[in-house]
């Protein structure tokens, strides 16, 4: 393994992921496994059930600043994926200052490690969308500055805030990316995020709003990440987007890849108040994760339509899944491990 003095810090040739355990996590480490650099991939609490070629598993809590400068020391090249994603009121807190200290930790780390790459993922959510409450169809693009509005949810303000820790790292001397991802979709479990969307779909869930969101499969923000990790591009950030598609859209594509009946009743938004107080009501009773709440329901009514032009233009030979592909990719796996059970 090759090592360079910088600074009179060793660095190795050596990749971090942080979020290991998480749904963006998995697929990155499984594209990296085939790379040739080693990977590390840390995990807080739950360490990851599935193993790859080159990668191993770490411990660490990043909200403990000491345990996260032991890590960074050898690395090189760092993948910053860990983020609690939550749009249920009892987490606010916790998430937002969680994912801003853990960032913030991170960056610093990596900053006095004098780590050669830094790419974080953010999300589509961390630009706001006061411009699309103001000028209907009006795209949001990599220069839409953030406003405080009641608009964006509870995750959107800690993915801004982490943003904002990342560009003052790279003020510092950081060489670091920044990309935005539309709603990721790809396989993983189920129960949890974006995934849990097709077992929603699948259980023929009735209602759909008419409301517009990035989309973007899984295996694209992968790409584009490992993309910028080894270009020369730094103090830049890119949304990563397939397109801009409707709820109903998406889960009617969903439904018919599962042979299921679309959803057929348009929630309105005095519709979509009710619905997402009886499931948090069901939520609390059964003591389990609210499939909707306030905020997802409100979201979910918005109208948001983002540019992926950018990332398109710098880098002319990356292409995007369809959104049919990827959502028949993600049923044939489902199907699959709905037959295990």
């Amino acid at each position: 393994m090759q090592a360079i003095c910088s600074n009179q810090k060793l660095i190795l040739h050596l990749i971090l992921v942080t979020g290991a355990s998480g749904f963006l996590g998995q697929h990155l480490l499984q594209a990296l496994a085939h790379q040739p650099l080693p990977v590390v991939g840390l995990y807080n609490t739950r360490p990851p059930a599935v193993t790859y070629p080159n990668v191993t598993y770490q411990q660490c809590d990043l909200l403990d600043i000491f345990s996260v400068e032991e890590v960074m020391q050898g690395v090189s090249h760092v993948y910053h994926c860990a983020a609690i994603v939550s749009f249920d009121a009892r987490h606010r807190d916790v998430m937002i200052n969680g994912n801003v200290a853990a960032t913030a930790n991170v960056a610093n780390a990596a900053l006095e490690a004098g780590v050669s790459k830094f790419i974080h993922i953010s999300s589509i959510a961390a630009l706001g969308r006061t411009a699309i409450i103001t000028e209907q169809h009006k795209e949001i693009d990599e220069d839409t500055h953030w406003e405080e509005s009641k608009s964006n949810s509870a995750y959107a303000e800690s993915k801004f805030q982490s943003e904002m820790e990342v560009w003052r790292a790279m003020a510092e001397g950081l060489n670091a990316a920044i990309i935005n991802p539309g709603i990721i979709l790809g396989e993983g479990d189920w129960t949890k995020g974006s995934a849990r969307l097709m077992q929603i779909v699948y259980e023929e869930f009735p209602w759909f709003t008419e409301g517009v969101n990035s989309w973007v499969d899984v295996k694209d923000v992968v790409q584009a990440a490992i993309t910028l990790m080894n270009s020369d591009i730094a103090d830049e950030r890119y949304i990563v987007s397939a397109g801009n598609f409707s709820y109903k859209e998406v889960f009617t594509k969903m439904a018919n890849a599962l042979d299921k009946k679309p959803p057929h009743q348009k929630a309105s938004r005095f519709m979509t108040e009710l619905v997402w107080r009886m499931e948090v009501f069901k939520s609390r009773v059964a003591n389990k994760e609210a499939t909707i709440t306030k905020e997802s329901a409100r979201t979910a009514q918005n109208k948001s339509y983002y540019s992926n032009r950018k990332l398109l233009q710098q880098f002319p030979n990356f292409s995007y899944h369809s959104l049919e592909d990827t959502i028949a990719r993600m049923a044939q796996v489902f199907l699959q491990d709905k037959g295990k059970k």
